[in-house]
């Protein structure tokens, strides 16, 4: 039979060694990119994105014409696809293939611009409209008044009095892209204003933008990072349907909604005018909403182990 003191021993306390257990090693980026790299198919798709802005520099360099110096030649109308004109001329004979990566490239900063532009204005309203008490009143009434008006009628108000430019479109988008982005951190926000943790926080005095950055935000990244993806799409979406309908970026400006719009005379005859920037446009916003719902999995905490 042992005798109690061969049975236990006392366990001398070192700081260190207590430091190194109640450790955590977690890093929310990390797991977020880590969940993310899973996902195989759009991880695949983020890299097709990524090449085809690289190509849209690089198709202006190995092609046999510059857009900017291209010149009317109706000589060359409607030549179909060959060595040299390698998606084709179009009803002016100027060179498909420049003029089809130039607005891929032009349509592409578009999006990003108003993308970002809507996320950084809708979540800054967001966080005060749903966080401060006195300002959703005012700010649901604006929210009515500008969201129960079409969206058509906007721009062509503004394509008629202010112009028609790069940064108009961009302005403007943003000035009225920003409301679902808003509506959606409002109401979290709302949700995660009175837990528990947060009451505490106003109680010991912590400022509201600590509270918001720190105790709410990172449960709205999930739902920024998709509407964030998916305001790419809806903006290339919305440029082609104005530019079709003459309402979007100056001729001088090609993106692909104004090749669209040109090709709708002629796409039975000679398809190709269609098909090339149709297919780019697909290929954006596929790539766009696929990515955009695996990264915002991806990025809820809750999906964090």
């Amino acid at each position: 039979m042992k005798k109690q003191d061969e049975l236990f021993r006392v366990v001398e306390y070192s700081a260190d060694a207590a430091e190194r257990i109640g450790y955590s090693n977690y890093s929310y980026w990390r797991s977020v990119f880590q969940n993310f790299m899973k996902k195989k198919s759009a991880v695949f798709m983020a890299c097709v994105f990524i090449f085809l802005v690289i190509f849209t520099f690089v198709a202006q360099k190995i092609g046999h014409f510059s857009y900017k110096e291209l010149v009317i030649d109706n000589t060359k109308a409607f030549i179909s696809p060959n060595s040299l004109y390698w998606f084709g001329t179009d009803n002016m004979g100027r060179d498909f293939w420049c003029q089809v990566w130039f607005a891929a490239q032009t349509s592409i900063q578009l999006a990003l611009i108003v993308a970002i532009g809507e996320c950084v204005l809708g979540v800054t309203i967001g966080c005060l409209w749903g966080y401060v008490r006195w300002l959703d009143r005012p700010l649901t009434e604006l929210y009515n008044v500008i969201n129960n008006i079409p969206t058509v009628i906007y721009m062509t108000l503004i394509a008629l009095i202010v112009g028609r430019s790069f940064t108009i479109m961009c302005v403007s988008m943003i000035a009225i892209g920003w409301l679902v982005m808003a509506r959606n951190v409002r109401n979290l926000v709302l949700m995660y204003r009175d837990r528990e943790y947060n009451l505490a926080s106003r109680c010991l005095g912590t400022p509201v933008w600590r509270v918001l950055v720190k105790n709410i935000f990172p449960y709205l990244i999930s739902v920024v990072i998709l509407r964030l993806a998916l305001s790419i799409p809806s903006t290339i979406a919305l440029e082609s349907t104005l530019s079709y309908l003459g309402l979007g970026l100056d001729v001088d400006t090609p993106s692909l909604g104004i090749l669209l719009r040109n090709a709708r005379n002629y796409f039975l005859d000679y398809p190709y005018l269609l098909i090339f920037p149709a297919v780019i446009v697909s290929l954006i916003t596929v790539t766009f909403y696929l990515v955009g719902n695996a990264f915002s999995d991806a990025a809820d905490p809750r999906n964090h182990v």
